[in-house]
C-alpha cells in the first residue's frame, strides 16, 4: 500500500457545480504526484454528488474516497471526522468544496508542515460574477489566480500579520482557526479526537477543535502569506447567522469548561473512558463510587480510569460533605451535594457543574442537576 505524505479532505453538500471545479483544482496540483489521497466527505447530499466523485476518481491517478450519512442539519464537523477516519495519510488538509486551490496549494502546505504545529489558511471570497464565469478547467488550470477581488489581498495581509504575533505571544485564542482551509498532524488532530460532533448547525465547531489544539500543546501559525483558496460564491446556508453570537452553537462553545480530548468526536468516548478522579474524603468519596456504579460508570469492585504517572485527571468529581476543596486541576470540576447543607461560595465558582438534592439558587446559569438526574449530568460533561 503507498505511503502518502498527505490526505486532502474535502466537505461538501448539495453543491455539484462547485464540487466540480474544487476536484478539478485538487486535480491540477502540482509537485505531489503519489504523495496524496483525496477524501470527498458529503453531508447528505440527494443530488448528483456521488456520480460526480465516482467520475473524478476513474479520471485520476490517485485514491479517491467518499463518504457520507443521512443529512440532518449542517454536520461538517461529523463530515471532516469522517474525512480522517477513511484516510491513512499522516498529514490532513482540510478544505470546503465550494473553493478552489492554486496549483501549488498543497505543496505549499507540504513545505509549511512542522512538528508541534497546525497550519491555518483562509479563503479569497469570489463575487458572483466572477465565480459563475470559471470552467472546470479554468479551475484545473488556476485561471482564477489572475482575478482582482477586492479588498481580499490586503485583508488577508493584515490577517496573517495579526496571526503572526498572535503567535509570537501565544495568544489563548487567537489566531483564529478557520475550518476551510488548514492542515494539522494526524496524531495531533487524534489527540483531541477530532472535532467536537456536538457541534450541529453553522459555526465555532472549528473556534472549539483550535481551543483544544493549543490546550493540548498545538501553535497554529498562518500560511497566508504563500497561499490561500478561493472560494466561489453560492447563497448562505440557512444556519449562517448575520452575527458571531447569533449562531445556535454559541452557548455549547462558550460553556464554563469543555475536555481537551472531546467525547462525541472521531471515536465517542463514554463517561467511563474517561480519567476520573475521586475526591472528597474517604466516606464522601465511597458515596460517590456507589452512585456511580449505580449508573454504570464503575464496575463492581473498580476503581475509575487509570491514568499516565503526573497526568491530571480530566474530571475532579467531589462530594459534600466531605474535604471542602477540589485538589487537582481537572478539566472538569463536578460537585456532588449529598445533604441539604449549604457549600461554600468558593467551591460553588470552581465547580463546572452542580449535582445536588434539590436545585440551587444564585448559580449564574451553571449547570447543574438534580442526583435523580445524576446520568443526565454525567452526559453533559464534554
Amino acid at each position: 500500500m503507498p505511503d502518502f505524505e498527505i490526505a486532502i479532505s474535502v466537505t461538501t453538500y448539495q453543491k455539484p457545480w462547485h464540487l466540480r471545479r474544487a476536484l478539478a483544482s485538487i486535480a491540477g496540483q502540482q509537485g505531489i504526484r503519489s504523495k496524496f489521497e483525496v477524501v470527498v466527505t458529503d453531508d447528505g447530499s440527494t443530488d448528483e454528488t456521488p456520480e460526480i466523485v465516482e467520475r473524478f476518481r476513474r479520471s485520476v491517478d490517485f485514491p479517491v474516497h467518499f463518504t457520507t450519512h443521512p443529512h440532518a442539519a449542517f454536520q461538517v464537523s461529523k463530515c471532516r471526522n469522517a474525512g480522517a477516519r477513511a484516510t491513512t495519510a499522516p498529514y490532513l488538509l482540510f478544505v470546503d468544496g465550494d473553493c478552489v486551490l492554486p496549483p501549488d496549494h498543497v505543496a505549499t502546505h507540504l513545505a509549511c508542515r512542522r512538528a508541534g504545529r497546525a497550519i491555518l489558511g483562509d479563503c479569497y471570497r469570489i463575487e458572483r460574477e466572477l465565480s459563475e464565469t470559471l470552467s472546470e478547467d479554468g479551475a484545473r488550470y488556476g485561471e482564477f489566480l489572475t482575478w482582482h477581488v477586492n479588498g481580499e489581498r490586503e485583508r488577508h495581509a493584515r490577517q496573517h500579520r495579526k496571526a503572526q504575533f498572535y503567535s509570537f505571544i501565544r495568544h489563548t485564542r487567537k489566531p483564529k482557526l478557520v475550518g476551510n482551509n488548514f492542515a494539522v498532524w494526524r496524531s495531533d488532530f487524534e489527540r483531541v479526537n477530532g472535532f467536537d460532533e456536538n457541534f450541529c448547525g453553522w459555526g465555532q465547531e472549528d473556534d472549539d477543535l483550535g481551543l483544544r489544539l493549543r490546550r493540548s500543546g498545538i501553535r497554529l501559525q498562518s500560511i497566508l502569506r504563500w497561499t490561500r483558496s478561493y472560494h466561489l460564491w453560492h447563497p448562505r446556508d440557512p444556519s449562517t447567522t448575520e452575527s458571531w453570537r447569533e449562531g445556535n452553537n454559541v452557548p455549547y462553545f462558550l460553556r464554563g469548561s469543555r475536555l481537551t480530548r472531546c467525547r462525541n468526536g472521531i471515536v465517542k468516548r463514554e463517561i467511563n473512558d474517561l480519567a476520573i478522579e475521586i475526591t472528597g474524603g474517604s466516606n464522601a468519596a465511597r458515596r460517590v463510587k456507589e452512585l456511580l456504579r449505580q449508573h454504570g460508570v464503575l464496575a463492581a469492585g473498580n476503581a475509575p480510569q487509570s491514568r499516565p504517572p503526573g497526568a491530571q485527571p480530566e474530571v475532579e468529581v467531589m462530594a459534600l460533605p466531605g474535604a471542602a476543596r477540589f485538589s487537582t486541576s481537572a478539566e472538569y470540576r463536578l460537585l456532588i451535594l449529598l445533604d441539604e447543607a449549604q457549600p461554600p461560595c468558593k467551591l460553588l465558582e470552581q465547580a463546572n457543574m452542580i449535582v445536588s438534592i434539590a436545585p440551587l439558587a444564585g448559580l449564574n446559569g451553571k449547570p447543574q442537576f438534580t442526583i435523580s438526574d445524576f446520568p443526565k449530568a454525567l452526559d453533559a460533561i464534554a
